[in-house]
């Protein structure tokens, strides 16, 4: 009996490329879905079948590169202020193409008024994977650990009005194993929505401390208020989407919505996820 086709959306990315690597060790045929097929990003791998270009925005031609996907992993697409409109022409994309199932990156406590403003374009990416008619499985990860390091800038300060919230930071190689697991047995996860986390929950003050301990040198945390949030970033000439997207997310750190681990990196991988210090220390 045939296996289903696996498509691989963002695998010249971090998330898809180690999606895609997991999926060739388990000797999965995949089809790769990039927007350069040319790109040498684009991972060498033996059980990829084919190449397929896509644009989220476009189409017609993501129908053609989706034809014969069984089951879809869709990145969510680069922070835009068109992304919401993007996922929907995606989506609808995949339906006309004929993929039975979508296994989708979403984000912790997406919802239409989400404190994270661009969780609110996952909750309408939810809604529309629901209502396009195909099985669908979503991943809200909590906000990535392997980030924080690079958020300290060079005088070694993470700042954001994220007060004394907690959030139970999740590795993005957790969410690729995850996402390899489900790709491979989607029936067994259908319906299903998974709140994807670390093993523990940090403030900010935490993070810096687990950096500073590790690396050996001090980095710290500066609690900054909503004001002062936006004018540090306003020397950026970003868009007000972008600020806003900034901001919010210590925003939604300090509401401790994503606060509270949970046991499915675990449940669905057979591993203990990463925590902070693991993956500092490279584990």
């Amino acid at each position: 009996m045939n296996q289903p086709l696996i498509g691989v959306t963002g695998a010249t990315g971090h998330v898809g490329g180690l999606v895609a690597g997991h999926l060739d060790d388990a000797g999965r045929t995949q089809r790769l879905l990039v927007r350069d097929p040319s790109s040498p990003r684009v991972p060498t791998l033996g059980s990829v079948g084919s190449v397929g270009r896509v644009e989220y925005a476009e189409r017609d031609s993501s129908v053609v590169a989706l034809r014969g996907v069984d089951v879809l992993f869709m990145v969510s697409a680069s922070e835009s202020a068109t992304r919401a409109g993007d996922h929907a022409i995606f989506i609808d994309a995949a339906a006309e193409a004929g993929v039975q199932h979508v296994v989708y990156t979403s984000f912790a406590a997406a919802a239409p008024d989400a404190i994270f403003t661009l969780a609110r374009d996952h909750f309408a990416a939810e809604q529309h994977i629901r209502d396009s008619g195909m099985a669908w499985t979503f991943l809200r990860d909590k906000l990535y650990l392997d980030l924080w390091e690079e958020f300290a800038g060079p005088d070694r300060v993470i700042r954001g009005p994220a007060d004394d919230g907690r959030c139970a930071f999740v590795a993005r190689a957790d969410v690729a194993r995850v996402a390899a697991a489900v790709l491979q047995n989607p029936a067994q996860h259908a319906g299903h929505t998974y709140d994807l986390t670390g093993p523990q929950s940090l403030t900010l003050h935490d993070v810096a401390r687990t950096i500073s301990e590790v690396r050996g040198r001090t980095v710290t945390f500066h609690d900054e208020t909503i004001e002062e949030a936006y004018a540090s970033r306003a020397v950026y000439g970003a868009p007000s989407w972008q600020v806003d997207a900034w901001v919010s997310t210590y925003s939604a750190i300090a509401s401790n919505v994503m606060a509270e681990p949970t046991d499915a990196v675990e449940g669905i991988t057979g591993r203990k996820p990463d925590s902070l210090e693991d993956f500092l220390r490279g584990r």
